[in-house]
C-alpha cells in the first residue's frame, strides 16, 4: 500500500467563518475581532487559491470543488474529516460532531472523481453513528500508516474508541489508541483531532509526544513508530499551536515528495527540525493565517487524499 498520493481534493469556501458549533472543543479557533464575515471569507479564499496554485505548480493533481451557499457549511474547507479514499476502491464516510458539518458530505463530489477516471467499488458509511452521539472524524481523527497497516487515534469527543476499532477491522488496520492533551487556561484538555499533534510520512513522523500525558501510552506509540523505522521528529506544544503537527506528505510531478504545511508551521520549526524534514522531502508552505485562526485547522485538514484506483 502506498503512503503518499499525487491526487487530492480541496473544497473552495464560499461562506467560511469561525464555526461556533466546533469551537466548544476545538481550542485552536480564535475570533478575529472587527472583521466582517465577508472579509473573513474573502481572505480565506485568497489563502486557498494561493495554496492550490503552489500545489499545482509542483505537479500535484488538485481537484477543486466549489462549496455551495445552499447549505451553511463554514468548515467545508476541511474535507478530510468527512471522507477518505482507499486503494481498494472503497470510500469511507464519517460521523461528524458538529451538526452543520454533516451537510459537507456531498455525493456529487464522488461523481466528479468518477468522471476523472477514479474507480469507486464500495462506500463504507459510518454516519448513522451520529444518531447515537458517536463520532470519528476521518483523517482528522485517524492517522493512517497505510504501508504498515496501522492506524493511530487520539481519543476525544470526536474520536470514539469502539467506532475506531470497527473502522480498523473493516479496513484491516491494527489500532494504536492513546489520549493526547493540550493546556487550555491551565487545564489539560483532550486534543480534538489526532492530526494536529501528529503527521506520518513514508519514512518519518512529526509528533508532539509531550501531549501524550500517560507515559505508558507515549512509550507504546513511539515504539510502534520505531518498529516501522520512522525517523521521529519531536515537536513542542507551542509548535502544535502553530499547526506544526498538521502537515501532509504528498507527491508532485515525477513522484517527487513534498511535506506540505502552513507558513506559521514552517516558521515555528527549528533549524534542526527543518533539516530533519528536508532529509525526507522538500518543504512546501503557504500562508493560511485566516483559515487557521477561524477554522482551527491547517494545511493537512484542507487536503483529502485520493488513493482510489484509476481505470
Amino acid at each position: 500500500m502506498k503512503q503518499t498520493t499525487n491526487s487530492i481534493i480541496m473544497i473552495r469556501p464560499v461562506a467560511f467563518r469561525m464555526n461556533e458549533q466546533t469551537a466548544v472543543n476545538n481550542y485552536y479557533q480564535k475570533v478575529l475581532d472587527g472583521l466582517l464575515p465577508s472579509t473573513v471569507n474573502a481572505k480565506a479564499q485568497q489563502e486557498f487559491d494561493a495554496f492550490v496554485e503552489k500545489l499545482r505548480a509542483v505537479g500535484v493533481d488538485v481537484t477543486v470543488i466549489e462549496d455551495t451557499l445552499e447549505t451553511d457549511t463554514p468548515d467545508s474547507i476541511f474535507p478530510n474529516n468527512w471522507v477518505s479514499f482507499h486503494e481498494n476502491g472503497e470510500v469511507a464516510l464519517y460521523p461528524m460532531f458538529a451538526e452543520n458539518r454533516r451537510q459537507e458530505r456531498r455525493e456529487d463530489i464522488l461523481d466528479v472523481l468518477e468522471e476523472k477516471g477514479f474507480e469507486i467499488s464500495d462506500i463504507m458509511d459510518y454516519t448513522s453513528a451520529e444518531e447515537d452521539g458517536i463520532f470519528l472524524e476521518g483523517t482528522g481523527s485517524l492517522i493512517l500508516d497505510r504501508a504498515n497497516g496501522k492506524a493511530y487515534c487520539a481519543l476525544s469527543p470526536r474520536a470514539d474508541e469502539e467506532l475506531f476499532i470497527e473502522f480498523c477491522e473493516d479496513f484491516d488496520y491494527a489500532p494504536v489508541i492513546f489520549e493526547a492533551f493540550q493546556s487550555v487556561d491551565g487545564e489539560r484538555k483532550l486534543i480534538y483531532h489526532t492530526n494536529v499533534m501528529m503527521c506520518l510520512g513514508e519514512t518519518f513522523v512529526v509528533i508532539c509526544a509531550d501531549s501524550i500525558d500517560d507515559k505508558k501510552e507515549r512509550k507504546m506509540v513511539l515504539e510502534n513508530l520505531k518498529a516501522d523505522n520512522k525517523e521521529i521528529i519531536l515537536i513542542t506544544e507551542a509548535q502544535v499551536n502553530n499547526f506544526a503537527g498538521n502537515m501532509l506528505e504528498i507527491r508532485g510531478a515525477n513522484d517527487k515528495k513534498y511535506i506540505v504545511m502552513s507558513t506559521s508551521a514552517h516558521q515555528s520549526l527549528t533549524e534542526k527540525q527543518i533539516t530533519q524534514l528536508e532529509s525526507h522531502a522538500e518543504i512546501l508552505s503557504s500562508s493560511l493565517d485566516t483559515i487557521e485562526a477561524c477554522g482551527g485547522g491547517s494545511a493537512r485538514c484542507m487536503m483529502a487524499e485520493v488513493f482510489l484506483p484509476k481505470n
